[in-house]
């Protein structure tokens, strides 16, 4: 049976809730809304679910990819389709990416906003809110999905697929020609890395002659040097120097983690992303769970050696 490591977060065999409630604030990314965010714990099973306290029912959206309502620069999930009863919580990928790579199975958001904080714009606030907080081992074991086979979805020269691996692999290529990021790709692999450290601290990114056509679209409203790293015509236009020197990649594989997490269990199984974003990973889940071949859903086993 395929194991995760035990190196990572991802080797626990037993589900992990939060040991104390920790809250965080900030502005949102894209609605630039203020908002505060309180992680919780929660029971064995109940998996990731997201409250908007701030509505008179209080509801309740279960991180899960079927919940995706959009994925365009960021992923949205939502219930009540586009009506005035609509409940809708924003960017939750780096949050997503940060309980993946700490091993949170199962825990309450409490939101009071439509959107998730950017805070640094990457997962390491994130992480660290978690570590103050601690893990509680529950008693409930650990279960993954397994990639059984390949799967791939496509849109023009951007790919996204699922293949099996013996533990969590995430691939990912970008390409800005003609830009100071131009071309990057790097292999995540669990085996070898620890995502909290490696990969949650990259910074969201864009280029300086995005911005406008953001701001038209109604995004990017609350971003700033101090949250994303903007990327001009003759090269970075933050102050300081990047975190990693392929960063930007970085990134790009943070977002696949945390859009991965969406299924619900950890996966086992190598990802690739080719000039691809949150929507195509939310079209290839789909397309993997809608096969049911390609995958099956296993006890994790505690890693050799």
């Amino acid at each position: 049976m395929p194991t995760t490591p035990a190196t990572a977060a991802t080797g626990h065999i037993f589900q992990h809730s939060l040991n104390a409630d920790v809250s965080c604030a900030g502005a949102g990314l894209h609605s630039g809304a203020e908002v505060t965010l309180t992680l919780r714990p929660a029971a064995p099973d109940s998996g990731i679910r997201f409250r908007r306290i701030d509505l008179d029912a209080r509801p309740m959206v279960v991180a899960d990819w079927r919940h995706v309502v959009d994925g365009m620069r960021a992923t949205t999930i939502g219930l009540g389709g586009d009506g005035d009863g609509a409940v809708r919580i924003a960017t939750v990928e780096h949050l997503m990416a940060a309980l993946a790579a700490c091993g949170v199975d199962n825990a309450i958001v409490d939101v009071d906003g439509p959107e998730l904080p950017a805070m640094d714009g990457s997962a390491a606030p994130f992480v660290a809110a978690i570590e103050a907080a601690g893990l509680a081992a529950q008693s409930a074991p650990r279960r993954a999905i397994e990639v059984l086979k390949p799967i791939s979805v496509g849109d023009g020269d951007r790919r996204a697929s699922l293949s099996p691996a013996p533990h969590l692999q995430i691939a990912f290529t970008i390409d800005y020609p003609g830009s100071a990021i131009g071309r990057q790709s790097l292999v995540a692999d669990a085996a070898e890395i620890d995502f909290r450290t490696a990969i949650c601290p990259a910074r969201t990114f864009c280029l300086s002659t995005e911005i406008d056509a953001l701001h038209a679209a109604g995004l990017g409203r609350g971003g700033s040097l101090e949250n994303t790293l903007v990327v001009g015509p003759r090269g970075l236009l933050n102050k300081g120097a990047l975190r990693f020197a392929d960063e930007f990649v970085r990134h790009k594989i943070l977002d696949g983690l945390g859009d991965l997490y969406l299924l619900g269990r950890p996966l086992i199984g190598r990802f690739e992303g080719l000039r691809s974003g949150h929507a195509l990973t939310h079209a290839l889940l789909a397309a993997m769970t809608a096969d049911r071949d390609a995958w099956q859903e296993i006890e994790i086993a505690p890693a050799e050696g």
